[in-house]
């Protein structure tokens, strides 16, 4: 008979990659993919288990597919990192599998829904253990020729030759322009704060061949834009024996037929080199979008967060940016009240974001986060003073970046459409990243979905932009 099985995803673009793999597992195994958890099988919950509001909303997500009455089954980082704890203390879900079942994940669900017991996942911490999608490591490190500077042409078909077609063991799970493609899996670093290695792995750099073929095979299935991914997008190629390896796969990606836009995000401001900066601002067909993950800018809160900068360093990082590209994009993320944070760090930080000029960020308030050095840290601000500086934070934030969209008024911008609704086109410019960074408006503008538009901005809502497509005299000057 046949099975069915919906797939509901919580977290970050990486969680979707996951999803789409298990998506490309669960049909070769004779599943199929409803979007309706009425009437299914079973429910696939992707969770996710990086900060508390994540993990309550995963817990939720899978009671209400408790409630369908089809076989609930737990996957992703929360089932992950907690395993036979969840499965414990909650026996509405059927399942808790961790990443290693992934490779087999259709004959779980088989065992699931046929009442053959599942073994709940035992935590481990994966920092020592193979990635979510194992990948075979070069011998050696792969020769990534830029092209033009050693890589064969394209054809006259345009296609590139040293690209393979295969498809890769995904299925999309969406029809829109823009399309997740992970870089690596894992994480290296200690930030002090962060539980992310102990769950999802040491760091893993996906092979370039391995990306471009996926590269290619998104554009093959309608996709304009490429968003990269990782947990650390500036560590790419390092376990490949290549610290550049990222600033010479972005032409590539940019040279896939069909692709018009390839973005990248995560990246760790001191790792975040000249080269890689250069290569991110300069390449035609690479946004010119930094998302960089500082954190906070005080040098004494950064130094216990195991990380490093300091407001001086992350600002002239910012100056080489926008000295190859004024207009480029960037956004953050910062943490408030960690450990041992005072009133005059906390004072530094408004300066920074004051003089930074960030286009979108983000701001928690700091918890204790299980099996991590900072949860063991002394100096604990009190939560009512955590809330009292996130709100701060976040209005001087909200502020800043309106200004900052506002500075953007009569800048010409490149608009990837991705909505076309009751004749209403929406986008994104270059410097707006997906699903957090605002959109742009493009009134009295036909224009199909996937479409380039060139446009100028013509008013702000918030950090939402209004632009207008000129004519061919107004474009010449606004250039």
């Amino acid at each position: 008979m046949p099975r069915s099985v919906a797939l509901v995803t919580l977290g970050c673009a990486r969680n979707e990659v996951d999803s789409e793999e298990l998506a490309a597992r669960l049909d070769q195994a004779g599943w199929s993919l409803v979007d309706d958890a009425d009437g299914a099988d079973a429910v696939i919950v992707n969770t996710c288990g990086f900060i508390d509001a994540a993990k309550r909303d995963s817990i939720d997500t899978l009671l209400a597919a408790h409630d369908t009455g089809a076989k609930v089954i737990a996957v992703g980082c929360l089932a992950e990192r907690y395993g036979a704890d969840l499965a414990r203390e909650l026996p509405e879900a059927d399942a808790v599998l961790g990443f290693d079942n992934y490779a087999d994940i259709g004959a779980r669900l088989d065992d699931v829904v046929a009442g053959r017991p599942v073994e709940a996942h035992q935590p481990r911490d994966r920092r020592t253990l193979l990635p979510i999608t194992p990948v075979e490591r070069p011998a050696a490190a792969p020769d990534i020729a830029t092209p033009g500077h050693g890589n064969p042409p394209p054809s006259a078909a345009g296609a590139a030759p040293w690209l393979e077609t295969t498809a890769p063991l995904r299925r999309r799970l969406g029809a829109g322009p823009v399309a997740p493609l992970k870089l690596a899996s894992g994480c290296d670093r200690r930030c002090s704060f962060c539980a992310i290695p102990s769950f999802r792995g040491a760091y893993v750099s996906r092979s370039p061949d391995d990306i471009l073929n996926e590269a290619e095979w998104l554009a093959a299935s309608g996709v304009r834009e490429l968003f990269l991914v990782s947990e650390n997008s500036s560590s790419y190629g390092k376990d490949l024996g290549d610290l550049r390896a990222l600033e010479k796969l972005l032409p590539q990606l940019a040279a896939v037929p069909g692709i018009a836009r390839v973005r990248v995000s995560y990246l760790q401001p001191a790792e975040t080199r000249p080269s890689l900066v250069e290569a991110i601002a300069s390449t035609d067909g690479v946004a010119p979008y930094f998302d960089l993950s500082f954190q906070h800018a005080s040098e004494p809160v950064l130094r216990r967060m195991r990380r490093f900068g300091s407001r001086e360093r992350f600002l002239d990082l910012l100056a080489q940016i926008r000295a190859l590209a004024p207009d480029a994009g960037v956004r953050s993320n910062f943490i408030v009240g960690f450990p041992g944070e005072t009133t005059q760090d906390i004072a530094e930080l408004h300066r920074f974001v004051e003089a930074a000029r960030l286009d979108a960020a983000g701001v928690f308030g700091y918890s204790d986060e299980d099996g991590t050095e900072a949860a063991g840290l002394t100096g604990k601000v009190r939560r009512d003073v955590v809330t009292r500086r996130v709100n701060a934070l976040t209005a001087l934030v909200d502020e800043l970046v309106a200004q900052r969209a506002e500075e953007r008024v009569g800048e010409t911008v490149e608009v990837l459409v991705e909505s076309v609704i009751n004749g209403v086109v929406e986008g994104r410019a270059a410097h707006q990243g997906p699903d957090v960074d605002g959109t742009t408006t493009l009134p009295d503008c036909v224009a199909s979905v996937g479409d380039m538009v060139t446009a100028v901005v013509t008013d702000v809502v918030g950090v939402d932009l209004v632009a207008a497509v000129p004519t061919p005299a107004r474009l010449s000057a606004a250039r």
